[in-house]
């Protein structure tokens, strides 16, 4: 069973280990992780799919992936994906096997909506590669920069009580019946009033990606 603290003061990071560890999970699930020492073409086949990504060597210098990660990374998407995308219900079907003791289905469309970085429904190649590039591999400010911008659902720059809250009630509902002790229905609430006082520094009711950051890392 998966037990976490939920009444320490540092809940406001389970939502960063929940996309980090369930990213690992939607990795293994797509066949992306099994680096094995098998042999890879040297270059992708792109010719079978419709969505073509960007060359090699531009996402190996934007990404912290080997040209040989990416090959094989590459590989399994496509088999997996063989039209080079991925849609919103593919995300919500992989988190539903992850966590299927809970209700994983809004949280899913949340960090649908962070991979989609362009935001036209789908999730490429190139924006699956980004984004976990950034999770598995990037610095804490490039994880908490990631982290910050699934909190802002609406991309405005701030987030606000009612955000988090979506945010927190969409973990939970996800978590389900794996919390411990088992939570009180009015308990995302008093945890976003809590987390708001530690974080909203100048008490305008909207948290700022410098007061976000700040407060994590402490």
């Amino acid at each position: 069973m998966l037990t976490l603290e939920w009444e320490s003061e540092g809940l406001q990071t389970v939502g960063i280990v929940v996309i980090i560890f369930a990213s690992l999970k939607l990795l293994h699930l797509l066949g992306l992780i099994d680096f094995s020492e098998d042999t890879v073409e040297d270059e992708m086949e792109m010719a079978t799919v419709r969505h073509r990504p960007e060359a090699l060597e531009l996402l190996e210098a934007q990404s912290k992936f080997t040209k040989k990660e990416l090959q094989i990374l590459y590989r399994g998407f496509k088999n997996e994906c063989p039209s080079g995308v991925v849609n919103e219900e593919t995300f919500k079907e992989i988190y539903s096997q992850f966590f299927p003791q809970g209700d994983s289905t809004t949280y899913a469309h949340f960090l649908f909506n962070a991979f989609d970085t362009d935001h036209n429904g789908s999730v490429s190649f190139e924006d699956f590669v980004m984004g976990l590039s950034i999770l598995l591999r990037g610095t804490v400010q490039e994880k908490l920069n990631w982290a910050f911008n699934l909190y802002d659902i609406n991309k405005d720059g701030y987030i606000t009580k009612e955000e988090m809250l979506d945010i927190m009630k969409a973990i939970y509902d996800m978590m389900g019946k794996c919390t411990y002790p088992v939570l009180k229905e009015d308990a995302p609430r008093q945890h976003v009033e809590t987390f708001f006082q530690e974080m909203d520094k100048n008490k305008d009711g909207v948290v700022t990606i410098d007061e976000f950051i700040e407060s994590c890392q402490k």
